[in-house]
């Protein structure tokens, strides 16, 4: 019985994907460290804002208790991206076993180009983060000085006057996320939980962060964000994002699953499969997801000087 083309796919399908897995893997996932991720099993998710209580008023003695209504705000909404790539192997190629040398290179490269986008993609919500012409549920963008509060006012998740990571603007700035609110004013329980940062600032995050003394000053004063452990995920560097002076702090809102995050609607997914005309086996990667945020408290960010 003659060999089919279908059956030689098959044959070498297995040494591909195994090839792919083990170089999409080598690759540091540098967006989870900022998105936690869920699954989706929707073309698209959405998440609503409910306003909550606010204060509970003293009740006087026979008089009757007061109501209060829990509202819905605005929506976040997460629309699923599908990436996909392919390459494809000649017949005289697959003929003469070079799907061994040339494969493993071509899906390396595949891997690589998955993976990149992958990340770009993540690091887009941080890179556009300031932008007007990038906004989430609350019309703003992500960084701002004026999201609105359900029971009135605003609040903002970067300081007035933007300023360069050093010591004074990041304790100004792990200052600000503690006194966060809800959107009825109450206090909530927030802290900074790590220092995201691009590949030029990382021994700047280094000094703040590690230094056993105050960085930069001659006295004995101890490194109060050091001993305090007030930020006790350290800093991540991230590769791929655009600005050399911003930096952002990821707090404990999106550690709990309410402010950024990613939606993984399809996992990887790869195919092989013969071309009756070409006799070429072409092999694909393909994948869906989404990243964006939900609760504008999980991030706090500054652009620089």
């Amino acid at each position: 019985m003659a060999i089919s083309r279908a059956q030689l796919a098959k044959e070498l399908e297995p040494g591909l994907n195994s090839l792919f897995g083990m170089s999409y893997d080598s690759y540091n996932q540098e967006y989870a460290d900022i998105f936690p991720m869920e699954d989706s099993s929707r073309a698209f998710e959405e998440e609503v804002l409910v306003s909550g209580f606010g204060s509970a008023p003293t009740k006087t003695e026979g008089g009757g208790v007061s109501f209060d209504s829990a509202n819905e705000g605005w929506t976040a909404r997460y629309t699923h991206d599908t990436v996909a790539l392919a390459f494809s192997l000649t017949e005289e190629a697959v003929e003469d076993n070079l799907y061994d040398s040339l494969g493993k290179r071509y899906v390396k490269a595949l891997a690589r180009s998955m993976a990149n986008t992958k990340e770009v993609k993540a690091a887009d919500v941080l890179n556009n983060a300031f932008s007007s012409s990038y906004t989430g549920g609350d019309g703003l963008s992500l960084i701002n000085t004026a999201h609105v509060l359900a029971g009135g006012g605003t609040a903002a998740n970067r300081a007035t006057t933007m300023a360069d990571l050093n010591e004074t603007s990041l304790e100004d700035a792990l200052i600000d996320i503690a006194t966060f609110t809800d959107d009825r004013g109450l206090t909530i329980s927030v802290n900074a939980s790590k220092l995201i940062v691009p590949a030029q600032l990382v021994f700047v995050a280094d000094r703040i962060l590690n230094s056993p003394g105050r960085p930069g000053t001659a006295d004995n004063d101890i490194n109060a964000i050091k001993n305090t452990g007030v930020l006790s995920g350290g800093y991540n560097v991230n590769h791929y994002l655009s600005d050399p002076d911003a930096w952002f702090l990821t707090t404990s809102v999106t550690d709990q699953g309410e402010g950024l995050k990613g939606f993984q609607r399809t996992s990887m997914e790869t195919s092989m499969e013969p071309d009756f005309t070409t006799g070429n086996i072409r092999y694909k990667a393909r994948e869906r997801y989404s990243f964006g945020w939900s609760d504008w408290r999980g991030i706090y960010g500054s652009q620089g000087a």
